[in-house]
């Protein structure tokens, strides 16, 4: 008698599973609204190369950064703005120590916004280590190649022209690193990334826009307190923010799920376990990317 209770009792669990299972599946396929498959993909090889170009580069920098000489006092007394293009001439007589550091505040923010995007949402989150790996590409890579051109160049700073600029700060490497623009290079490649990674995993999301113009503005406010610092000219900011830029959505490009069809991109197929019973998940987006 017990032992046919406890048959009766497999009998209905398993039918419970069964009904559990057929929901599960029924409301993947035909309910749920979201993304099976994610926008982006690693690839070791492709990782490592980008990785090492941008080491190699940053590595490049730091040695050229070395070797450049400071002004003296004597070279100094001998500038002349006259010497500077039309476009970059006003340049040198900005100089605001508050503006420098302002500066530091909006380029913060836009990091900020890109990692309050990754954690505070959850298709990102959960691809976190795709979009840590692109930003981390990103950052080497725009770094390395900025600062090279700057050791390159050493292209004296606007504001050592200025004699309302301290000495101390006009004899100093960094006073002949301007061009071009780190801020400006970092923030809008930070703000491209951003938005062209949300706008990826949520193709249908009404604040594209925002994070577009949030993420932008700020950085537009960096470069335009950088020249107000008279730490560069406008060429160096432009220079700056377009390279920033094509960085910032070409690495992003670069990692594109490519050559899947309609139904490679909405069905997703998982092994699926409740610890009683085991299975195969199946989920079906009702719209693609």
């Amino acid at each position: 008698m017990m032992k046919k209770r406890t048959n009766s009792l497999d009998v209905a669990r398993f039918k419970k599973h069964i009904i559990s299972s057929l929901f599960i599946l029924h409301c993947s396929l035909f309910i749920q609204p979201t993304f099976a498959q994610s926008p982006y993909q690693l690839k070791t090889s492709r990782e490592v190369t980008w990785m090492g170009v941008g080491a190699v580069s940053l590595g490049a920098s730091v040695a050229l950064s070395h070797s450049i000489e400071p002004l003296t006092q004597a070279e100094i007394s001998a500038l002349s703005p006259d010497d500077i293009n039309a476009l970059d001439r006003k340049a040198v007589y900005r100089w605001s120590s508050s503006a420098d550091r302002l500066s530091d505040v909006t380029l913060a923010g836009n990091f900020a916004l890109a990692g309050l995007l990754t954690v505070g949402t959850k298709s990102m989150r959960q691809d976190i280590k795709t979009v840590g790996v692109m930003f981390i590409e990103t950052m080497l890579i725009a770094n390395g190649i900025e600062r090279t051109v700057k050791g390159i160049t050493q292209r004296t700073r606007p504001f050592v022209y200025n004699p309302s600029a301290p000495m101390d700060e006009k004899l100093t490497r960094d006073a002949r690193q301007s061009f071009f623009s780190g801020h400006a290079t970092n923030a809008f490649a930070t703000a491209v990334f951003t938005s062209e990674v949300f706008r990826h995993y949520f193709p249908h999301s009404k604040l594209k826009p925002v994070v577009w113009v949030g993420s932008l503005g700020l950085a537009t406010a960096t470069a335009v307190l950088r020249y107000e610092g008279g730490l560069h000219y406008p060429s160096d900011l432009l220079a700056g923010a377009a390279f920033g830029s094509l960085v910032g959505w070409g690495i992003p490009k670069l990692h594109e799920v490519k050559n899947k069809s309609e139904l490679g991109r909405r069905l997703d197929i998982q092994p699926w376990s409740t610890g009683f019973s085991n299975g195969i998940y199946m989920r079906l987006a009702v719209f693609s990317r």
